[in-house]
């Protein structure tokens, strides 16, 4: 098994329990984002087998084939003995006690959790799909994601969305 990294490091971490590595993009729009997602933070790290390895920085972003106000958005890493569809549905939980909404795609929300990688696992149901299908064409989640696995993300990737608006806002906020 590959040895878990502290931020910044490589030092295993002998607190981490087995599992998986799975990379969770947190996004929000409406009150207040950038609380709603450290509790939202804070209660991922709640969930049963599962640890908040780091995070990233907290950007903010301009929405993306949406209006609204401009969104707060980071990314975690968490080792968790939790399945892919369980993992979902406790993100969904995390969502719903954050009065999230969903009246149509891409609408403003008080907090949004994806899994964008769950391990090496490519996952397609109706449901789920991992690796998450707009990964790829978001900078609001390349850039965090590159900030704590830059080995997950390729620079074609980076190339893509250059153009995309996304303002850094600090050091981890976790």
């Amino acid at each position: 098994m590959t040895p878990v990294l502290e931020e910044g490091g490589h030092a295993p971490r002998p607190d981490v329990a087995p599992g998986t590595t799975a990379y969770i993009g947190l996004g929000a729009n409406l009150g207040d984002a950038p609380g709603t997602l450290s509790a939202a933070v804070a209660s991922v790290a709640a969930l049963p087998g599962t640890k908040v390895l780091r995070g990233s920085s907290l950007y903010r972003s301009a929405p993306v084939d949406a209006t609204g106000p401009d969104y707060y958005n980071a990314v975690v890493a968490v080792r968790t003995s939790l399945a892919p569809p369980d993992l979902l549905t406790a993100l969904q939980a995390i969502e719903a006690g954050a009065g999230r909404e969903r009246p149509y795609r891409n609408a403003p929300r008080t907090l949004d959790l994806d899994i964008l990688l769950f391990g090496g696992h490519v996952i397609d149901t109706p449901t789920l799909t991992v690796p998450h299908p707009r990964l790829r064409e978001r900078a609001f989640v390349l850039l965090p994601l590159a900030e704590i696995a830059p080995d997950q993300v390729d620079a074609a990737w980076m190339a893509g969305v250059q153009n995309q608006r996304i303002e850094r806002l600090g050091a981890i906020w976790l």
